[in-house]
């Protein structure tokens, strides 16, 4: 795995959100990320990092920030998983792991920090 540092630039992604819209960091160039990578939905901790996150998330907007969750978990579950915390933010299908395992955001149980059950946020 290839270990960021701070100053770099995030490694591109895309996938597909809980409302069908194809994310892609290629379309949020020029802007601050918050990517929040967690293990699935309504996982405790996770659960309440997600929540602290839509508590602040004018906050985060008018700092220019822009918050992209991203779990293993499908269309549906992440779509349910909105409704019931009302989560304002994106929450990427990552099905077939293809950003948690890819060489830049992780191995599938290291994602930066931590392992597969743990909530990890970085800032972009």
């Amino acid at each position: 795995m290839t270990e960021l540092k701070e100053g770099i630039k995030a490694p591109s992604f895309k996938g597909v959100d809980q409302n069908g819209k194809t994310i892609s960091l290629k379309d949020l160039i020029g802007n601050r990320i918050v990517l929040y990578f967690y293990p699935h939905d309504d996982t405790p901790t996770c659960t309440n990092q997600a929540c602290n996150l839509r508590d602040n998330y004018t906050l985060l907007l008018k700092s220019g920030f822009h918050i992209i969750g991203i779990s293993t978990d499908d269309v549906k579950s992440h779509k349910k998983f909105e409704k019931k915390y009302d989560l304002p933010f994106s929450l990427i299908a990552d099905t077939d792991n293809s950003i948690s395992e890819s060489t830049a955001y992780g191995d599938g149980k290291n994602l930066w920090v931590g392992n597969s059950s743990a909530c990890t946020v970085l800032l972009f």
